[in-house]
């Protein structure tokens, strides 16, 4: 999810006057244009700083209804970016000897609230934000009653309650493990020791101070009329609302306030928040452990390049901002998608480290055919382009679910019909292309198809969450579904080690107990279920493992099943 800011008053009109002396390449626009025209994203900003000053990119639009263009004055949920926000308050408040890194959490909590231990030793604020507290990922009372705004209804009392009731599964300190939770409570406490709310905590320390009249939590009214609206596929998405546990993913923000945030970051632009920063920078866990974490700002390193940054996400945006460690160089990317832009950003800071591959989008090429020539002809070109001309055109499922969805919501209930039937028969074990298939039933009024279609999909994956919320929905259980699967802790043990799926992108498979988890290069690590003995689903996202073995029984890969593509990583060397 999430970000900050800081500067000097007149930060904004001086990086504005400088605006256009510093440059976007030519690949980076033809790549962002692709992207948006193949419908992979609705819009994107790109915002570049350097000592010269500033420059912006932008394409695509706030709305499909609308068509109103995005420019840097567009506001994104900028989602986890907040966590360095929460880092450099947390920075503030030592540097003011207000607080320690070492305080333990205990002593910030309220009245009668217990902080978990382990084997006595008790977690500390440094802990929490730097994401080894051994706190997880996501409070397991976390049960939103509008799955589209999910943070919305998570109460103070329900964020207590998990903290006083969880059991630590390892030491603490010992092991990285990303956390919205315990992000989101560090926030919660930094706000609560000077007697304010979060966002005024925000405003107070940061963005007042440094003029940042377009970054917050609440919408302002200029900060509405400017609003991307965010996009999951084709479909317009609910915003977040994150009040609880703002301190990990509730700012919204522009890319001129995030350049502002940046140049103050890099020391371009001095501040009294400067020196705060820089302590947020800095590595605040063991030496040569991985990743590097500061207070909440994580740091890649390629070669002698370092790069600080985070990126963020919520339910239809996607941001990255980061910038080099001792150099001059900064960017922001925003998109009001949910489809990563992670790897724009960092070729811009790291020029070697590709972009993703960009090819015109098969569904677009079908909808033009579709809509002059009709949907048989369509369909019979697609199998021709498929089987003759694969590599020119990108086939991933997710292209033609974009189309379905897109005709689905123009009524054009026929063509969507055909191209969600037509994604099943070319990705027959997707179960993703079943769910899409059963929403359009469900909206079209046929219930017991969709029901078939929806036990399809998680019969496939049994961690389709937005399957299984479906069928509960619809009065199914899914659990007369998803059978449990146990595998032996030996076969489990098979399958540690370090899986190199490309260059410098490595898949850690690791154990806890009888329960797999994976962690790809500079990413969240994330418990695997057993589909059966050898393959594992992930529940946060449509991805499957299966650990391949030899001749001689030793496991030797993994294949990564993801979006109708298959990736192969090798096993390597212990």
């Amino acid at each position: 999810m999430l970000k900050n800011v800081l500067a000097v008053f007149y930060l904004a009109g001086l990086l504005s006057a400088c605006q256009a002396q510093s440059t976007i390449s030519q690949e980076v626009k033809a790549n962002i244009k692709l992207r948006v025209d193949n419908g992979m994203n609705k819009g994107i900003v790109v915002g570049l700083i350097d000592t010269k000053g500033t420059n912006y990119f932008s394409y695509g639009v706030k709305s499909l209804d609308t068509k109103e263009v995005v420019d840097e004055n567009s506001i994104f949920e900028i989602g986890s970016i907040t966590k360095t926000f929460t880092g450099i308050l947390l920075a503030n408040e030592v540097l003011k000897n207000e607080m320690k890194l070492d305080d333990p959490l205990q002593l910030y909590l309220p009245q009668g609230v217990l902080a978990p231990t382990r084997n006595g030793e008790s977690i500390k604020l440094v802990h929490i934000a730097n994401h080894t507290s051994s706190l997880p990922r996501m409070p397991s009372n976390f049960n939103p009653s509008n799955p589209a705004n999910p943070f919305a209804d998570y109460s103070e009392k329900q964020l207590y309650d998990f903290l006083e009731n969880y059991e630590l599964p390892r030491d603490i300190g010992s092991q990285y493990e990303y956390s919205n939770y315990a992000m989101g409570l560090l926030g919660h406490i930094l706000a609560a020791k000077n007697k304010m709310t979060y966002e005024e905590l925000l405003i107070a320390t940061i963005t007042k101070p440094l003029g940042l009249k377009h970054t917050g939590i609440a919408l302002t009214s200029s900060m509405m009329k400017n609003l991307a609206m965010g996009h999951s596929g084709e479909v317009e998405v609910e915003n977040w609302d994150i009040p609880t546990l703002a301190g990990a993913g509730a700012i919204r923000s522009s890319a001129v306030d995030m350049l502002n945030y940046l140049a103050a970051n890099m020391g371009i632009e001095k501040s009294s928040l400067y020196a705060a920063m820089q302590l947020a920078h800095q590595n605040s866990r063991i030496e040569g452990a991985s990743p590097i974490v500061g207070l909440g700002w994580h740091t890649m390193v390629f070669d002698d390049l370092e790069i600080i940054w985070h990126n963020g996400g919520t339910g239809g945006y996607r941001t990255f901002a980061g910038f080099i460690k001792g150099g001059d160089k900064g960017v922001v990317v925003l998109s009001n998608s949910n489809t990563s832009v992670d790897d724009i950003g960092i070729h811009i800071l790291h020029p070697d480290s590709p972009l993703n591959e960009m090819k015109p989008s098969i569904g677009v090429k079908l909808q033009n055919i579709m809509d002059t020539q009709g949907i048989e002809t369509a369909i019979g070109i697609y199998w021709d382009l498929k089987k003759n001309k694969a590599e020119e055109f990108d086939f991933t499922e997710g292209q033609l679910n974009r189309l379905g969805y897109l005709y689905l919501n123009e009524k054009e209930t026929e063509k969507a019909f055909a191209v969600f039937k037509l994604n099943i028969d070319a990705y027959p074990n997707s179960s993703n292309v079943y769910a899409s298939y059963g929403d359009a039933q469900l909206k079209h009024g046929d219930k017991n198809a969709s029901i078939e279609n929806y036990k399809k999909s998680i019969a496939l994956n049994p961690g389709n969450l937005e399957a299984i919320k479906n069928l509960k929905e619809l009065g199914v259980d899914p659990d007369t579904i998803i059978e449990e699967i146990i595998v032996d802790e030996k076969i489990l043990a098979n399958y540690i080690g370090k899986y190199e799926l490309a260059p410098n992108f490595i898949l850690t498979v690791s154990k806890e107990g009888n329960q797999l988890k994976t962690q790809a290069t500079g990413q969240p690590e994330f418990p695997i279920f057993p589909k059966s003995e050898n393959t594992f689903y992930l529940k946060v996202v449509e991805a499957q493992l299966t650990f391949n073995k030899n001749e001689d029984g030793n496991v030797e890969s993994v294949t990564l099943n993801q979006a109708g593509q298959e990736f192969v990583g090798k096993k390597l060397e212990k």
